[in-house]
């Protein structure tokens, strides 16, 4: 039986969109997981793709918009090839205004977003009332973005999967690595990794989110109080999330979650009457150095590592998947710096 040309250890979304890349270029992969396509924090219900304010540009945020930018493709691709729908939809996003502060500092950045976001996404300041929600802003204005997008997570990693699969993967709970191997095994990873350099490269961080029965699919993201207010498809509204550095049981929810659903109904009205689905929670993994831990696996020859998604791995996910093919299939490091695993040495 040949070999397989690269072994994803984790089948998250690092782990398979990464699959996903390696396959449409060509090369044979499996992946491994024993529990399965989305069974840890990529399995969850908020699915906000939201950029970073548009100002003091760096690799990091300019990494970001091509992958946010490069999305809608990737998705539709996934959707394409495996007959399942992720939930993406590039649906904008409205963040209300607390004060002439605020607004100045808004209009400031959207001069900034016409130049950096290259005419692909706009940022402006709009009056609150035209954003499609009855929303709280003492000012009467809020900032709309169009580069914001949204997915629904285990749709998207469903999708994903089936996508892999059609496209002649392999998707399996147990197996020996071959070829080139990437190890995307998220919080766990983030333990491993930590164990085998002898020294802290991350950390787990709890998150707790609410899925909430509202049907407003065309509405635009809402970001208050420091809430991602995300409507889906399918006639849900994730309400979302905590952070978490100290806790006793990952997957419980608790009073924390009712504090956020109290904080997202005071912010957003349209929500008070509308009933909670499903409570979730889960750990993500949070890298040291805070961005996405890509590259070489230091002193693991042939091995590499995808990890510290944490809040934005779906949204980093198509970037992602383009880097670490171009470094396995072709030689070709392209790899931010602060996003080497050595930047979470220092």
């Amino acid at each position: 039986m040949a070999t397989r040309d690269v072994t994803v250890r984790g089948a998250g979304i690092f782990g398979l969109s990464v699959a996903w890349a390696c396959l449409s270029r060509g090369a044979s992969v499996r992946v491994i997981d024993p529990h399965g396509p989305g069974a840890g924090a990529s399995g969850g219900i908020v699915g906000a793709l939201a950029p970073h304010t548009p100002e003091r540009w760096n690799p990091k945020k300019a990494f970001q918009f091509d992958s946010l930018i490069a999305a809608e493709g990737f998705w539709r691709g996934v959707a394409e090839t495996g007959g399942r729908d992720p939930g993406y939809a590039r649906s904008g996003r409205v963040q209300p205004l607390a004060d002439l502060r605020a607004v100045d500092l808004a209009r400031d950045r959207a001069d900034q977003a016409a130049d950096l976001w290259q005419g692909r996404a706009t940022w402006c300041v709009v009056p609150v009332h035209d954003t499609g929600w009855t929303v709280t802003s003492a000012t009467g204005l809020a900032v709309h973005d169009t580069l914001t997008a949204r997915l629904h997570p285990a749709q998207a990693t469903a999708a994903l999967a089936a996508a892999i699969t059609a496209a002649g993967g392999e998707i399996a709970t147990k197996g020996r690595d071959e070829g080139r191997v990437v190890w995307a095994t998220g919080a766990t990873g983030l333990r491993d990794l930590s164990a085998a350099l002898g020294q802290d490269v991350g950390v787990a961080v709890k998150g707790q989110a609410a899925l909430l029965g509202l049907s407003c699919p065309d509405r635009p993201q809402l970001f208050a109080d420091g809430l991602h207010i995300v409507p889906h498809a399918d006639g849900t509204v994730a309400i979302g999330s905590t952070s978490e550095r100290d806790f006793t049981d990952p997957a419980a929810t608790d009073t924390a979650l009712d504090d956020v659903l109290a904080r997202a109904r005071a912010a957003a009205p349209d929500l008070a009457a509308a009933p909670v689905l499903r409570r979730w929670a889960g750990l993500r993994p949070r890298a040291r150095s805070r961005a996405p831990m890509l590259g070489p696996w230091p002193g693991r020859p042939g091995h590499y590592v995808a990890n510290g998604g944490f809040k934005i791995g779906f949204g980093m996910a198509p970037k992602v998947a383009e880097v670490l093919a171009d470094l396995l299939l072709e030689g070709r490091d392209s790899i931010p710096a602060d996003f080497r695993v050595e930047a979470s040495l220092r």
